[in-house]
């Protein structure tokens, strides 16, 4: 197994996190104590990924429990609570991780909130290598053979989920068992996760991959390029439509029409059976800019609009399987989250 990197963490008031916005060219690590640079951090995509934003939002709760009265009705504190959960609105992971926190504070107190952020951390780590060995024995047993080549998008690894991730964990474990033959991240317009992080990932466990724009996933899937198709999830509603990163949609249909399966991997803190299906799902829109510029470069015209889904969301009649760090639920075949 490789050397598992932690991309966030607390000590002594303060979160550590790699800066996601500054790689691959840097490793800036940010150091956070404050719940207004925390929500900052999260909105600018600095942390992202459910998992990972979730334990984010944990430990926000315990700053803004150390930095003003829990016990206050409508105070400093409940405004922090507010704004923290309310930064991303799709992943479900972040206003769970939240939910879990805040009413410890108020009835424990700061230290009992810090226990509790603490215990989120590792029962994320820990679903995350569960979710890898889980996924890896799945997808070898769809594929019926000894090495697979696996087609991605987004990044799901542990910049997304503290250590090792979720659909990239999956890939992980079968690159470590000598089962990938190839991953195949797409690039993920229109901020280049896939090209700037999952490569970066990719790089560092010494996996073999190829990095391809997103507009050739589907085609390359009818052209039989790939075995399998592994994605993650912000949130996994009731009836197991899945909201993931805009394109994902794409490939389920490409990978339908291909023949090739399509796995969700996403831990059960993803599954949220108060949205009843996909169409429930607030789709975060985040404006023009991220469209009409690389970066800082214009690409676009001067005033060019743009609608810009940071999500959408994949049918469950169109999901093989998703897969858990306790279980596998085969959606397309009728089960039941």
């Amino acid at each position: 197994m490789s050397e598992p990197m932690r991309t966030l963490d607390y000590a002594d008031g303060v979160i550590t996190m790699i800066d996601q916005t500054e790689l691959p060219h840097r490793e800036v690590w940010l150091e956070i104590d404050n719940v207004a640079d925390l929500v900052s951090a999260i909105k600018r995509l600095s942390v992202r990924g459910a998992p990972a934003i979730g334990v984010a939002g944990a430990y926000g709760v315990v700053m803004a429990a150390r930095l003003a009265d829990p016990t206050e009705s409508g105070g400093p504190f409940d405004e922090a609570v507010a704004a923290i959960r309310a930064a991303r609105p799709t992943a479900v992971n972040l206003g769970y991780r939240v939910d879990q926190v805040t009413p410890i504070a108020r009835s424990e107190g700061f230290e009992a909130a810090e226990a509790e952020a603490h215990r989120i951390r590792d029962e994320e780590i820990v679903s995350s290598s569960a979710m890898g060995e889980r996924g890896a024995d799945f997808v070898l047993e769809l594929a019926g053979k000894e090495a697979v080549r696996a087609m991605t998008i987004c990044n799901t690894g542990g910049l997304a989920a503290v250590e090792r991730g979720t659909a990239l964990a999956v890939v992980q474990t079968l690159h470590e068992r000598g089962a990938l033959t190839e991953a195949l991240p797409l690039e993920t317009r229109p901020l280049l996760q896939g090209g700037r992080l999952t490569t970066w990932e990719l790089e560092r466990m010494g996996a073999p991959f190829r990095l391809i724009v997103d507009s050739a996933g589907p085609f390359l899937l009818a052209r039989g390029a790939a075995d399998v198709v592994v994605i993650g999830a912000d949130r996994i509603a009731a009836n197991g439509d899945t909201a993931n990163k805009i394109g994902s949609f794409s490939l389920a249909l490409a990978a339908r029409h291909a023949g090739v399966p399509f796995v969700v991997v996403a831990p059960e803190s993803t599954v949220d059976m108060s949205t009843a299906s996909g169409e429930d799902i607030e789709i975060e829109d985040r404006g023009s800019g991220e469209v009409a510029n690389v970066g800082r470069v214009p690409i676009a015209a001067a005033g060019t609009p743009a609608w810009n889904p940071a999500f959408d969301v994949t049918p469950a009649d169109l999901i093989t399987a998703i897969v858990t760090d306790r279980r596998v639920v085969r959606v397309g075949a009728g089960e039941t989250i």
